[in-house]
């Protein structure tokens, strides 16, 4: 359990009977959530923290769009993304795993043992058709 100073805990209990007593930035938080909670209200919800900070621009309330976009992100309130979101695969949880088709044997020959693959690019030999072509090798090594 994290332990504070009594003082601290009877100060913020002070702040949420009498909000009048809270620091200038949070009574400023108050204030703009309710101005930004209307405008995205009033545009059906699809108004993300960029227009949402034009429109308190275009009514003359002066604020940063970090701000906007912090006290969006706290209220929970986000803006329609354009698009569809693209899933290329969509797995069948119920289904069991295929076996392993390849037979792998993967064991470590002492402990503490380490497995590095590494991916290389090497040059094919010189044929008289094709010149100076590159092909990836892979190699495992335990170290």
């Amino acid at each position: 359990m994290l332990r504070i100073a009594p003082s601290t805990y009877y100060a913020h209990v002070a702040q949420r009977a009498d909000p009048s007593r809270a620091s200038p930035r949070a009574r400023q938080d108050l204030l703009l959530m309710e101005q930004i909670r209307r405008v995205h209200a009033a545009n059906l919800g699809v108004y993300g923290a960029r227009k949402v900070w034009r429109q308190l621009a275009r009514e003359g309330t002066a604020v940063a769009r970090c701000t906007v976009e912090r006290l969006m992100r706290r209220m929970g309130l986000r803006g329609v993304v354009r698009g569809k979101e693209c899933r290329t695969t969509i797995s069948d949880k119920a289904s069991p795993c295929p076996a392993d088709k390849v037979n792998r044997q993967v064991r470590a020959p002492h402990p503490n043992a380490l497995w590095v693959s590494n991916f290389r690019w090497h040059a094919e030999p010189r044929k008289p058709a094709v010149h100076g072509k590159r092909k990836p090798t892979a190699t495992l090594h335990c170290r």
